[in-house]
């Protein structure tokens, strides 16, 4: 019973997807491209995936006065802390400089920096502009950013159903991101009213375009009867396939979901199949889970599976754990 190994990006992997993505030209201004000047973020591109820091940001910092794209990364070195110190408000320095030049990211950046107040006082309504224009480049989730504040009325007169109108215009384009950021609205029923039949759905969404959060959460809905009628079976499958893209908050409820179903009419006893799969969850918790509330869950499953489990699976199982684990390492 192999745990279903999904490949799941660590965070640096993300970020440096999200430069790759940039770097083949999206949201470029095309006269800043040339031969030269690709050839040299491509290096540069190289050594970040490399995570060779040092050479990296020398590569990127020398390309920054022609690039925003080198800006935009520049600032990404301070705001993740790669191979130097985080400093939030050198990496805004950055993003402005970027957002300048029109790297949607960037743009998107720069407004966290102003509504923030990261390094300056905070100016919610310059960011809101700054939101508005990366959405208007491309980067779409940037509308729910600022749906955030005027839902919320931070900073700005509240306006709930034009924030709503502006996140649902991004989730219609199939952003998971933004079919999150609805739903939990929705679930939560905080400055709108609580809807959990249509959190349910937009989970439901994000989960069948292979969001693992929407998986997770769609997972623990459906376990719980939330916003619809019950399903253990649909519950297990949605927060497993979450677990096995390497989606950590999804290892212990998968394995005490597992715990839960129904046993064998025959033998009183969980199948083989869901015992051993509440193992295989329980020990990938135990390796990652902290809180007490969470290990004081997983000593007791251990003590229950322990007592029904045959030992000669132990051995198997706790490899295919351990290759879980590795191949999902941040």
């Amino acid at each position: 019973m192999p745990l279903p190994l999904m490949k799941f990006a660590c965070p640096h992997c993300l970020q440096v997807l999200l430069i790759a993505t940039l770097l083949a030209g999206s949201g470029l201004a095309h006269a800043e491209r040339d031969k030269a000047l690709d050839k040299a973020l491509n290096t540069a591109q190289a050594a970040l995936s490399a995570k060779d820091y040092k050479k990296a940001y020398s590569l990127y910092l020398r390309q920054s006065e022609r690039s925003g794209l080198a800006q935009f990364v520049v600032g990404m070195f301070y705001q993740e802390g790669w191979g130097r110190p985080r400093d939030p408000a050198v990496a805004c320095s950055w993003f402005d400089k970027a957002a300048r030049r029109k790297v949607p990211t960037a743009e998107n950046n720069w407004a966290d920096c102003l509504a923030q107040g990261i390094g300056r006082a905070p100016d919610i309504p310059a960011a809101l502009k700054w939101y508005a224009l990366a959405a208007q480049h491309g980067h779409l989730i940037s509308s729910c950013n600022a749906a955030d504040y005027y839902i919320q009325g931070k900073g700005v007169a509240q306006d709930i159903q034009r924030g709503i109108d502006l996140c649902t215009q991004v989730a219609l384009a199939s952003s998971p991101p933004a079919m999150l950021r609805l739903a939990n609205y929705y679930q939560q029923g905080n400055f709108v009213p609580q809807d959990l039949p249509h959190a349910r759905a937009l989970y439901q969404e994000a989960a069948a375009l292979g969001n693992p959060e929407g998986q997770y959460r769609l997972g623990l809905m459906l376990a719980q009867g939330e916003g619809g009628p019950a399903d253990l079976q649909a519950g297990a499958f949605w927060l497993e396939t979450a677990a096995g893209a390497g989606y950590i908050p999804a290892y212990l409820p998968t394995a005490l979901l597992y715990a839960k179903l129904p046993v064998d009419p025959d033998t009183g006893v969980l199948s083989p199949e869901h015992l051993a799969k509440a193992y295989l969850w329980n020990s990938a918790a135990r390796a990652t889970v902290t809180d007490a509330a969470g290990r004081a869950a997983i000593e007791r499953l251990d003590q229950m599976i322990s007592a029904v489990m045959p030992p000669t699976w132990q051995p198997q199982l706790d490899q295919q754990v351990a290759a879980h684990l590795s191949s999902h390492a941040h």
